[in-house]
């Protein structure tokens, strides 16, 4: 599995956008602002971090709403 999860700069889990298997390639997926109970998070900065096999890529974003 190839998972997507977002994380806000307390290292709270916010929420897993994808977690399956993906052949090579580019893919792009949009977070529509909220946790994993479905609510709004506030606008800030998070962490998104994105396994591959045993590589982890972590890199900032910033939400505004």
């Amino acid at each position: 599995p190839v998972p997507l999860t977002i994380y806000n700069m307390l290292g709270q889990h916010i929420r897993t956008l994808i977690n399956d298997t993906r052949e090579p390639g580019s893919y792009s997926v949009i977070w529509d602002g909220r946790d994993r109970a479905g609510r709004l998070v506030s606008s800030g900065i998070f962490i998104y971090q994105l396994k591959v096999g045993e590589m982890s890529f972590c890199r900032r974003m910033l939400l505004l709403e």
